[in-house]
């Protein structure tokens, strides 16, 4: 092994040690305990000084060390890794002027600042960028490596036919089609297809040809008392010259005849100048004229660029400074929140014209992005079951995976091509939309942030399959995210959640009540880390508080249920204490 002495910057110095090893791996000569694929930086306590730099060395690995009592670690998973660049040349001169800059998916920047001689920086940038970007290397990604094993199988979670049979499907009006059960009819579906029983698989096929890449206006949730329904799809196959698809228009007519309907509502996600646009190359809306028993709203919700281009703007201001002095105008310039706010608004309008009776279409332009999301949050709107754990679960299988969100072309799993025009933060944006509804409605909700931070973190860091794949057809056997999570459920349940909250929601979306989420967007900057509630440790507190309160009260039903001649039997020493009488008094800082 040749050992380097690299000096790292993320926003202080640290002095590092490489090992760079054969067999096309940077690893440390002291592992032993190992996890998964990761760029470890571990800083020795004892060098932290407020002008000095800490100790640790530089690994990359395709495990982590699980414990090392005397350090504080720093996990990089390599399948956050963006980009990765050289940074300086061989006349550079100046601390920290030469060496490398990794930028993360995650909202975090890693400067690495090495020394020139021995060209240590080549060797390290090659094994680096070999292994953050396996795909572009013709190696698998981590997820196939994997040999975790977990007591929950996740991959258990998810049956379509009993997601559907929860909803009472099929039904008089729906039936479940399998004709999309070697992905013919359009391989970003998933097999299991609900359909307005009137309509033939025949007409399915005549319909398809009319909605872009084949994604025909499905079921994905039905009213259990109106039986009014959300729909989704893809925008119709219009074009410049407005082509009409009389086949198309009967399906729609169909749908909104299943509850007796008077209007189908289809909510088109984009603004209506993009829509417009989307006629230049063949896509468009429904128009007026052909769908006459349909009223067209656009949502205003900006396509995947603007997306990717405001959380860009997000990442600049968050890390590694923030101004105090300019921070409200700052993030205002990102329009971020102003992007959570219409996908929201556009969510409320669609659960409120379901919970009013009338059944509604969903569509952007595939009908993979802005669909998902607005689907997905008008259903944990609607059905307090995907506010559960399980049930949340459920949704993302369904209405993301199932369903065909590109996720390795939004995410650039393995990708080595970080300008990659695909990618946009989609996935992102929706679960921050959730975290704005759990602020709102804090018992209405099972799973708590961390549950949220935990799929995020795995939204990237190809650990498990779950997230690694464009659509269902191609989806190979991995380990799945949910195996983790289901295997400690206590880490990632709320405290404050009461299962009995089945109401409607409706959350507030106003940027007044809307807020930025500083416990993802912020936690790796260095300089208000500290600063952050130790919420987990709370939440652990909060829930082992609960079950006494829950055992408490299931002994005084049990005492209540008991007969009045036993009660008298035990009544001898009346004042005698109960074991465990003493319960600490909560105090809650919300």
């Amino acid at each position: 092994a040749v050992c380097v002495c690299v000096c790292v910057c993320v926003c202080v110095c640290v002095c590092v040690c490489v090992c760079v090893a054969g067999g096309g791996r940077i690893i440390s000569a002291s592992l032993s305990s190992l996890a998964w694929h990761c760029l470890r930086l571990a800083q020795a306590k004892r060098h932290l000084q407020s002008c000095c730099s800490p100790a640790g060395e530089l690994q990359l690995q395709h495990l982590m060390l699980l414990s090392q009592e005397s350090t504080v670690t720093l996990d990089v998973p390599l399948g956050v890794i963006g980009r990765i660049e050289k940074m300086g040349g061989a006349s550079s001169r100046g601390e920290n002027s030469y060496g490398l800059d990794i930028t993360c998916k995650d909202m975090r920047n890693l400067r690495f600042a090495l020394k020139q001689e021995g060209h240590s920086r080549r060797d390290i940038f090659g094994e680096l960028f070999k292994y953050a970007f396996p795909l572009s290397h013709g190696m698998p990604l981590f997820a196939f490596l994997s040999q975790e094993k977990f007591e929950e199988n996740g991959w258990s979670v998810y049956n379509s036919i009993d997601e559907y049979r929860r909803q009472n499907l099929p039904s008089e009006q729906w039936r479940i089609s399998f004709i999309n059960e070697s992905y013919e009819l359009c391989d970003t579906y998933p097999v299991h297809l609900v359909v307005p029983y009137k309509a033939t698989d025949e007409d399915l096929r005549r319909v398809a040809t009319f909605r872009s890449r084949g994604r025909i206006p499905v079921l994905s949730w039905i009213h259990r008392e109106n039986q009014a329904v959300i729909t989704r799809c893809s925008q119709p196959l219009v074009g410049m010259s407005g082509k009409r698809n009389k086949d198309d228009e009967r399906y729609l007519d169909i749908i909104r005849e299943a509850n007796g309907t008077p209007r189908l509502t289809i909510y088109d996600a984009r603004p209506n100048v993009n829509a417009v646009a989307n006629k230049a190359t063949g896509g468009g809306y429904e128009g007026d004229d052909a769908y006459q028993n349909a009223d067209l709203v656009f949502l205003d919700i900006h396509n995947i660029h603007v997306m990717r281009e405001s959380l860009k703007k997000l990442k600049d201001i968050v890390y590694p400074n923030v101004e105090e002095a300019h921070w409200l105008s700052s993030l205002e310039s990102t329009h971020w929140l102003e992007h959570i706010k219409l996908v929201l608004s556009g969510a409320i309008q669609i659960a409120d014209k379901v919970s009013s009776g009338s059944s509604v279409v969903v569509h952007c332009s595939d009908g993979w992005d802005r669909t998902a999301q607005l689907t997905s949050l008008a259903m944990l709107m609607l059905d307090s079951y995907y506010r559960t754990l399980r049930g949340f679960q459920v949704l993302l299988e369904k209405e993301w995976i199932g369903f065909g969100h590109k996720f390795t072309s939004r995410i650039g799993h393995g990708d080595k091509n970080h300008a990659d025009q695909d990618r946009s933060p989609i996935f992102l944006q929706f679960v921050d939309c959730v975290w704005q509804m759990t602020k709102q409605f804090p018992t209405a909700f099972e799973f708590n942030e961390r549950c949220l931070v935990t799929i995020l973190d795995h939204l990237y860091s190809c650990r498990f399959g779950t997230f690694l794949y464009n659509c269902e057809s191609v989806r190979s056997k991995t380990v799945s995210l949910w195996s983790l999570i289901n295997s400690d459920k206590a880490a990632y349940v709320n405290p404050f959640y009461t299962s009995d909250c089945s109401r409607v929601l409706y959350p507030v979306a106003s940027m007044r009540h809307l807020e930025l989420w500083v416990n993802y967007y912020i936690r790796w900057n260095p300089r208000i880390r500290h600063q952050q509630s130790p919420v987990e440790q709370r939440y652990k507190e909060l829930l082992a508080l609960r079950d006494q309160y829950l055992k408490k009260l299931e002994e005084l039903q049990l005492s209540d249920s008991t007969p009045s001649s036993a009660r008298l039997t035990n009544s001898s020493t009346p004042n005698a204490p109960l074991p465990n009488q003493h319960l600490t008094h909560l105090q809650t800082p919300f």
